[in-house]
C-alpha cells in the first residue's frame, strides 16, 4: 500500500466536492443553523439571543444527529457503485493502484471534505460568539465540533461500506436511506419500546451498553454527558453509569465505528 496513491485519489474527490461548491454549501448550512439556534433557541421561553452554551450545544446536539449522518449517507453511498456503472472503475483498476488504495483514497477524501465543512460551518459560527464564551465554554464548543466531525466520519464509512457491497446507485441509495431512518429514528424507539413492554425487566441492565451500538447515541452521550445541566435535562444520569460515559472511551467506540465499515469494505471490494 502506498500512500501516495492514497493521498492522490483522495486530492481527486476533495477537490471535486470543491469546485461543485458541495463544501460550500454544507458550510453555510451549518454556519446558519448554529447561529439562528444560539440566538433564537430560548424564544419558546420569551427571550431571544445567547444566554449560554449548555443550552446552545443541546440544541445543536439534536440537529446534528438528524443533519450531518444524513449528509454523510448522501454523500458516500456512491463512491464505489457509482465509479462501477461509469465505467470508470475498471480503468482505475486497470492502474498500478491496489482496490484498498482506492476505497482508503476515497473515503479520506471525502471525509476531508465533510470535516472541512463541518469546521468551517461551526467554527465560523464560535468565532461570532466567542465573545460572550468563556475558556471552559470554547473547550465545550471545540468538543461538540470535534465529536461532529466523528459522528460524520462514521456514517461516511457505513455509506463506503454500502456502496461496495451495493450492484447499484438506486439500492446503494435506498439502503442508505434506510440505515439513516434504522440509527436516527428506528432504534432508540426499539429500546425504548422493549423496555416499556417488558415494565423495565429486561434490557435494563444491559441498556448502556446497547447504546453504545447506535453511533448517534454515542454521540449524544459524549455531548450530554460534558455539560450537567444537559446531562439532567436529557435524564440520562438515570439510565447510564457515568464510567462509561468516559470521553476517551467513546471516543474510543466512535473511532471503532470508522474502522469496521472500512475493514469489512475493503475485505469485501477485494472479493
Amino acid at each position: 500500500m502506498e500512500i501516495k496513491q492514497i493521498t492522490t485519489v483522495a486530492s481527486k474527490e476533495f477537490w471535486d466536492r470543491i469546485r461543485n461548491r458541495w463544501v460550500l454549501a454544507v458550510a453555510l448550512v451549518f454556519t446558519a443553523f448554529a447561529l439562528v439556534i444560539a440566538y433564537f433557541g430560548a424564544a419558546q421561553q420569551g427571550s431571544v439571543g445567547f444566554h449560554a452554551i449548555d443550552v446552545t450545544i443541546a440544541s445543536l446536539v439534536s440537529l446534528v444527529i438528524y443533519l450531518i449522518p444524513l449528509i454523510a449517507l448522501i454523500l458516500g453511498f456512491d463512491a464505489i457503485v457509482g465509479e462501477r456503472e461509469r465505467g470508470s472503475l475498471d480503468l482505475l483498476l486497470s492502474m498500478p493502484i491496489t482496490r484498498l488504495e482506492i476505497l482508503l483514497g476515497k473515503y479520506f477524501g471525502l471525509a476531508a471534505a465533510l470535516t472541512f465543512s463541518t469546521v468551517a460551518g461551526f467554527g465560523v459560527a464560535g468565532i461570532v460568539l466567542s465573545p460572550q464564551l468563556d475558556l471552559n465554554a470554547l473547550f465545550h464548543y471545540f468538543g461538540f465540533m470535534l465529536s461532529s466531525v466523528l459522528l460524520g466520519c462514521t456514517f461516511l464509512s457505513l455509506a463506503v461500506m454500502l456502496s461496495v457491497f451495493a450492484s447499484d446507485r438506486t439500492r446503494a441509495s435506498g439502503l442508505a436511506i434506510a440505515l439513516w431512518f434504522f440509527f436516527v429514528l428506528v432504534f432508540d424507539l426499539l429500546l425504548l419500546g422493549a423496555l416499556v413492554v417488558t415494565g423495565g425487566q429486561w434490557g435494563g441492565e444491559i441498556f448502556p451498553y446497547l447504546l453504545l451500538a447506535n453511533p448517534a447515541d454515542v454521540f449524544r452521550i459524549l455531548n450530554v454527558f460534558a455539560l450537567d445541566d444537559v446531562r439532567t435535562l436529557y435524564g440520562l444520569t438515570t439510565v447510564f453509569p457515568p464510567t462509561l460515559a468516559n470521553p476517551w472511551l467513546l471516543g474510543l467506540v466512535m473511532l471503532a465505528w470508522i474502522a469496521a465499515p472500512l475493514g469489512i469494505a475493503s475485505w469485501r471490494f477485494r472479493k
